[in-house]
């Protein structure tokens, strides 16, 4: 009875397990060697994985190494699986999560999280359920979203996702003024030159693809105006085009010296984010 319960696992050293385990995972201020390697090597994986996904799509290159495509599929799901499961597990030693109800719930629908399964259940669905060949080559596609794991690994696009997340209100009413501009430019250039090119502008609908090329003073020139009143709406429109779609700009740039200035004066803790002055 004494050798079976020596060799059973002490609660506090599952515990420690954990905490070991979640340093080499998501706290790279105490990560040891170790995990420096770990990550690492899922970050030459995904790229990997990526480069994969591309090659794919030459078709003599997917019908001359059908099985070692598959082979480095099957190996890379396993350990992007396995991956998943141990970010859950060490999910309750994040300060995010810790402590408070259904913590590993909100973990799940965090966006790494969710990344991390998008990543691996495209490959997983052909197991279950039976697709035909066009949609599951479509699938496979979905692999090559696997490069938004390297989010993960990078300071800069952890800076990027901030500053969207910080400036999402001033975006989105930036998103909905240029929605109505381009409904209202399209019903007008619509009443301006479908009497004069009714092939061009059959409808509003159609008038839309000229908005937003033109709006985003894109110019294809593949339609374009005829008639004096659509060239005085184009050239409205351009101008408006512009100096909104210069907004976005704009607003990402105050974020981006928002969070540099932010991070200068106030240091932050790596893995939950807050103020370490606090």
């Amino acid at each position: 009875m004494a050798t079976e319960r020596s060799a059973q696992p002490s609660p506090a050293s599952v515990l420690s397990l954990r905490a070991r385990w979640y340093a080499r995972l998501e706290d790279p201020s105490h990560r040891d060697r170790f995990g420096a390697i770990i990550n690492t090597a899922l970050v030459v994986l995904i790229i990997l994985n990526v480069l994969a996904g591309m090659l794919e799509t030459i078709d003599s290159l997917a019908l001359r190494y059908v099985g070692l495509f598959n082979l480095f599929e099957i190996c890379s799901v396993s350990i992007f699986a396995i991956e998943y499961l141990l970010r859950l597990w060490v999910a309750g030693d994040n300060p995010l999560y810790r402590g408070k109800p259904l913590g590993r719930l909100r973990h799940v629908v965090s966006p790494m999280a969710l990344i991390d399964l998008i990543s691996i259940l495209p490959s997983l669905l052909p197991l279950f359920f039976p697709f035909d060949l066009r949609f599951l080559r479509l699938l496979r596609l979905t692999r090559l979203l696997r490069i938004l794991k390297l989010g993960r690994y990078s300071d800069a696009a952890q800076l990027i996702w901030r500053v969207l997340k910080d400036k999402l209100d001033e975006l989105a009413v930036t998103v909905f003024v240029s929605g109505i501009l381009v409904i209202v430019s399209s019903y007008l250039m619509y009443l301006a030159e479908n009497a004069a090119q009714p092939e061009k502008f059959p409808n509003v609908i159609a008038a839309l693809w000229w908005s937003i090329v033109t709006m985003t003073t894109v110019g294809y020139g593949d339609v374009f105006p005829i008639t004096t009143s659509g060239k005085v709406i184009g050239c409205v429109i351009t101008i408006i085009g512009i100096g909104l779609f210069a907004l976005p700009v704009s607003i990402l740039g105050a974020g981006f010296v928002e969070e540099i200035q932010k991070k200068k004066a106030c240091p932050t803790c790596p893995h939950c984010g807050k103020s370490l002055q606090d």
